[in-house]
């Protein structure tokens, strides 16, 4: 497991103090996998959005299998 060092105010750390019970390391790593977790919905939103945007209809008419079959009968 990698280490990280955080910097507190000397009040947060003396209020910190009065629950000593509470694992502290266990709280940064719970609000850091959230934090982590929201951006990763916002890629996953923006992904979406983009895809939608780069998206087109297909022109009136158009029929696929018409195209499919005429690859086939090239191949």
């Amino acid at each position: 497991m990698s280490t990280i060092t955080v910097r507190i105010d000397p009040e947060i750390k003396r209020r910190m103090k009065k629950y000593s019970y509470i694992n502290w390391s266990e709280v940064v790593r719970k609000a850091i996998l959230e934090k982590l977790k929201e951006e990763e919905k916002k890629n996953i939103a923006e992904a979406l959005l983009i895809n939608e945007k780069l998206r087109r209809r297909a022109p009136e008419g158009w029929d696929s299998t018409e195209v499919i079959r005429s690859w086939r009968r090239k191949r």
